[in-house]
């Protein structure tokens, strides 16, 4: 009886892998270059229509598509809900970016353009390169996940510094003192570290935060590279 290469079959799938992966960073590359100044918009997807960050995550979305830019969100229910649903009441452009996990998300209805992802980390580009900046409401992990990978790449300066705000302050104050009396005081950061962020409660805050940011380097909102 012949002995089954395994070794043989994992290269292969791992070749096709890379042509899926592929595919995947050119269909978003084509597709969001078109999609203009955007913000990326973060946050639970348990967070249930009518609460308070629902709303404020509409009221932000609709503010940001007011002044001409896209809102793009991670496609599902909840904070992202919220978001699309703002940008499209704005008649803005509402983008989604949905990924395949086992519990099969699915594009909530508000999206009007969206992008299907396998690779969590392909569509993490897209959310950093195609977005002006991010708006981080309260979420879990997921939230946490895009807000310390936006913050460390802009610490290491692997991209272009651009505005990161976290909404909600009393939500986020245990974290924030956290940083302050645990992560910074033991040096594993520094002072100038806790200023990429930025945290807020006003949604028209938001909106000015990004203005004020793009206005004072007399630039306009660019892809990162």
């Amino acid at each position: 009886m012949k002995k089954k290469n395994y070794k043989s079959g994992f290269a292969s799938e791992d070749t096709w892998r890379i042509f899926r992966i592929m595919s995947e960073f050119v269909d978003g590359f084509e597709v969001l270059s078109q999609a203009g100044k955007a913000v990326s918009v973060f946050g639970s997807s348990r967070t249930k229509p009518g609460s308070k960050y629902y709303r404020l995550a509409q009221e932000i979305a609709f503010l940001l598509a007011k002044k001409g830019f896209a809102i793009i969100t991670g496609s599902g229910p909840g904070i992202m809900e919220a978001a699309n649903l703002g940008a499209r009441k704005a008649k803005g452009k509402s983008i989604g970016l949905n990924i395949q996990i086992p519990s099969e998300q699915q594009s909530n209805k508000y999206v009007d353009l969206a992008l299907d992802f396998r690779y969590f980390f392909v569509r993490k580009v897209m959310f950093v390169k195609y977005a002006k900046a991010f708006v981080i409401m309260p979420g879990g992990y997921g939230t946490l996940d895009e807000f310390s990978e936006a913050i460390n790449l802009i610490q290491t300066q692997r991209i272009p510094r651009f505005p990161v705000i976290l909404f909600g302050r009393d939500y986020w104050q245990g974290m924030l003192e956290w940083f302050k009396d645990a992560v910074l005081s033991n040096g594993n950061i520094s002072p100038e570290d806790l200023n990429i962020f930025t945290v807020t409660d006003d949604p028209k805050e938001v909106v000015n935060i990004i203005e004020k940011f793009y206005n004072i380097r007399g630039r306009s909102p660019r892809c990162h590279p």
